[in-house]
């Protein structure tokens, strides 16, 4: 396996400070609150007490991704009856998705559970994921995004702050409840990265992934969980498009274009929902080949070429959306 040349990668830290400070300044007309925990380190709630918005997701979103994604809310041409999309661009995808936005953190006290993404995952380096990327990050303060509506207990900011080597004090935790305008629209922003993501379970080499590009679907907000969970998958599954550009030959940039749409997995033809209730709402029997956007184009620079792959799926958005 060849590995990433990463001597030239940025901070992804250093990148993301100054949209977090962004976030916590605009916390008023974000609908937003800002709040110093026990342990000293900040917690920014997007959805639990207040009630968020969807500017404020689109910040957290590129917090995600570590300053190295850029993400805009627009309107969406392919489904006449919903009419917003996010889109996603990415210079560096493998850092900026894989790096830092993937949820790869499992933190767990009791009760609590969360997946983290963000910066301070390239800090810790807790997943063996890192191990391949080839990048380790370092910083005096870090942030830390989690799907959750419960306020972390002490024994989780303690152990971030453990793992990362960064005081508490120094250390900001943005919540973002799936049941939230700000966490919906940070879920779907995630488009790009489970493209990224499948392509490594695909074993498609991640040097050979130059650039990248996608748009979804903003379904709307549920404040049942189930529901939420539901749309924002099926956002991406069926109504989710990624672009991108790779240097390969052509035959694995069209095996790429074929095996990447969620289509290509045996749990395709269902909605989320249907999905996770067929497997008695275990998560880890659902076929991780399903999580992925429903239309790629792959165009290999090396020869100019573009493969398309994957189809947009109405029917299954209307019966997602409309439940």
């Amino acid at each position: 396996m060849i590995k990433l040349d990463t001597c030239l990668w940025p901070s992804i830290n250093a990148l993301t400070q100054p949209l977090v400070e962004t976030l916590i300044s605009q916390a008023n007309s974000l609908n937003i609150g800002v709040s110093k925990h026990a342990t000293g380190a900040t917690i920014v709630d997007a959805g639990i007490q207040h009630k968020g918005s969807a500017e404020a997701g689109r910040l957290i979103a590129e917090i995600c991704m570590g300053g190295l994604g850029k993400i805009e809310l627009n309107n969406n041409s392919n489904f006449k009856d919903w009419p917003l999309s996010i889109n996603v661009q990415a210079k560096n995808p493998v850092l900026a998705c894989l790096g830092s936005q993937y949820a790869g953190w499992a933190l767990s006290h009791e009760k609590f559970f969360s997946l983290g993404s963000g910066p301070a995952r390239a800090i810790a380096q807790r997943e063996e994921l890192f191990k391949e990327l080839n990048y380790k990050d370092n910083t005096q303060k870090t942030v830390l995004v989690l799907e959750t509506d419960k306020i972390p207990p002490v024994e989780i900011i303690e152990k971030v702050a453990r793992d990362t080597g960064v005081a508490a004090v120094n250390l900001t935790f943005i919540l973002t409840p799936t049941t939230s305008v700000s966490g919906l629209v940070q879920i779907v922003a995630r488009v790009l990265e489970v493209a990224l993501h499948k392509a490594h379970t695909l074993h498609f080499p991640l040097t050979q992934i130059v650039s990248g590009s996608g748009e979804a679907l903003l379904p709307p907000v549920s404040k049942d969980f189930m529901t939420a969970m539901g749309r924002s998958n099926d956002a991406i599954l069926f109504g989710g498009f990624v672009a991108l550009n790779v240097n390969c030959s052509d035959d694995e940039a069209k095996k790429l274009a074929r095996e990447l749409p969620s289509c290509a997995s045996k749990d395709y033809g269902k909605t989320f929902a249907e999905v996770f209730k067929s497997y008695n709402m275990d998560f880890y029997q659902i076929d991780p080949l399903l999580f992925s956007p429903a239309k790629v184009l792959i165009t290999n620079l090396e020869t100019n070429n573009s493969f398309a792959g994957g189809e947009f799926s109405q029917d299954l958005i209307e019966k997602s959306f409309n439940n």
